[in-house]
């Protein structure tokens, strides 16, 4: 047996998922914001290995992409054709020129895989001494599972469930498909498997009656919470382990602290974090690498991308993705925060209001009703409520400064590049097409003009024209009879 004490992962992802019916690689369907395989990984990296390597087959040249850009250091060793795990594993060695110490094999589409129960069970081999050690657990109804069978305490076999006698497929301890192996004995192994007849494939479980007749240690660790090693074959499965990788994160949070009123409604990445204190309303989903801070309330009805959101922040049903709310800001409600907004402290992004690439300063406000796009608006600046900043010019975008202090009338387009100074004030309905000084006022557009009499010249016989008749009727000061243009 090899005295080392390192450890190699072999990751076990060449399967093609046809039950998943999708162009994407069953191990690269996402949950709780990370590939199935992410999660493995992430979990093989807590027993500290000395190398990963992730066997790859169907659709390689996307798998292994996905891996190694989510795991640079990840060898990866191409199985050619799928000939079962034993074939996969043996590839897998040969890939890294051989291995000594521990080998720790584990499979591609067990996202609840925690890395604390891998290092559990890697000391537990390691404490044995056995040649090999089998995850197992023990469930009310192993259906579908193979059988972990043994005799007097120890392992004898694993035996798949097609393949059962009638007492072997009462066992409730199965194969989790997760094993670790002393390195010289799985070497010698895996040179010694025979393809099974019926499918001309290597079952790398055949290495317990390998051992067995070698006179070899097997033993077996029993894993309390067994929904850790389940996988996902199809998109039901995904669904099912998708909602309790869910679950399980809310648990954790609402142990941290964190307030979700409606754990049915509220769904959280695993690299989403939380501070104490943070209330989540119904109807949340907090994505990829969001941060909350501590007296945020968030929600209902928002969902937040690669957000930051500062203490006791307030956001109402709001859509943002890379967006950063500072501490005491309000946002929505049915506000759209696109890439590139900053919110600082104190300010406000209120009902039906659009921002991208817009960095709106310490207690600024864009209360209603417009579209802020690459500009930049100084502290305390109110803006108008349905206010445009019209950034493109059909070729290029270019970017609007609106300074500190300033109040911009309703209704205005600012027609960029324009700079509006600090203290600066313009009228409602304004077009601003050129800079306007601090503390000036800029209004656009000529006196208001009346064309009295025009419904009745060019739309007599409606409704319009009937209720300006009767109106006028009523009102002795005024003729009724339609006059000719003129302007007031």
């Amino acid at each position: 047996m090899s005295g080392s004490t390192g450890v190699t992962v072999i990751v076990l992802a060449a399967g093609g998922g046809t039950r998943m019916k999708s162009k994407t690689m069953k191990v690269l369907h996402p949950i709780a914001g990370r590939s199935m395989i992410g999660h493995v990984l992430t979990a093989a990296r807590m027993v500290e290995p000395t190398r990963v390597v992730a066997v790859v087959g169907h659709q390689r040249e996307q798998v292994g992409a996905h891996i190694q850009q989510f795991d640079p250091s990840v060898t990866l060793a191409v199985q050619e054709t799928q000939e079962g795990t034993g074939h996969a594993v043996r590839v897998a060695v040969e890939a890294l020129g051989g291995c000594t110490g521990t080998v720790l094999v584990i499979t591609g589409d067990t996202p609840l895989l925690e890395g604390e129960s891998l290092r559990e069970f890697v000391a537990a081999h390691h404490a044995s001494g056995d040649a090999m050690t089998i995850l197992s657990g023990v469930v009310d109804d192993p259906t579908g599972y193979g059988r972990v069978i043994r005799t007097g305490g120890g392992v004898t076999a694993i035996v798949e469930e097609r393949e059962c006698s009638e007492d072997e497929a009462k066992v409730r301890e199965i194969n989790s498909g997760i094993l670790a192996f002393d390195a010289d004995f799985l070497t010698d192994a895996l040179a010694r498997l025979q393809p099974h007849p019926h499918k001309a494939e290597y079952y790398l479980t055949d290495t317990v009656a390998l051992a067995v007749e070698s006179g070899l240690g097997v033993g077996a660790v029993p894993i309390d919470d067994w929904r850790q090693t389940e996988g996902a074959n199809d998109r039901a499965e995904l669904a099912a382990l998708g909602a309790e990788k869910n679950a399980r994160i809310l648990n954790h949070w609402m142990s941290e602290g964190v307030s979700i009123m409606d754990p049915a409604t509220t769904w959280i990445d695993v690299d989403v974090t939380l501070s104490p204190d943070v209330t989540l309303l119904p109807g949340v989903q907090l994505l990829g690498a969001t941060t909350v801070a501590e007296d945020a309330v968030i929600g209902p009805d928002t969902t937040l991308k690669d957000c930051e959101v500062g203490a006791g922040a307030r956001v109402i049903r709001t859509h943002a993705e890379l967006a950063v709310i500072g501490e005491d800001a309000l946002v929505g409600p049915f506000s759209y925060l696109r890439p590139g907004t900053s919110l600082a402290a104190g300010g406000k992004i209120g009902a039906f209001v659009e921002t991208k690439n817009a960095v709106i300063g310490r207690g600024a406000k864009v209360p209603h009703l417009s579209y802020v796009g690459d500009a930049e608006i100084g502290e305390g600046t109110n803006i108008g409520a349905g206010t445009i900043f019209a950034n493109y010019d059909g070729v290029a975008k270019h970017r609007t400064v609106i300074g500190r202090h300033a109040r911009t009338g309703s209704g205005n387009v600012f027609v960029a590049p324009v700079t509006v100074g600090d203290g600066a004030v313009t009228g409602a309905g304004s077009t601003i097409r050129r800079s306007v000084p601090p503390g000036a006022l800029a209004v656009s557009g000529g006196p208001q003009r009346l064309v009295e009499g025009w419904v009745f010249r060019r739309r007599e016989g409606t409704a319009a024209a009937d209720a300006a008749r009767e109106a006028l009727a009523g009102d002795p000061g005024v003729s009724e009879e339609p006059g000719d243009e003129g302007e007031s």
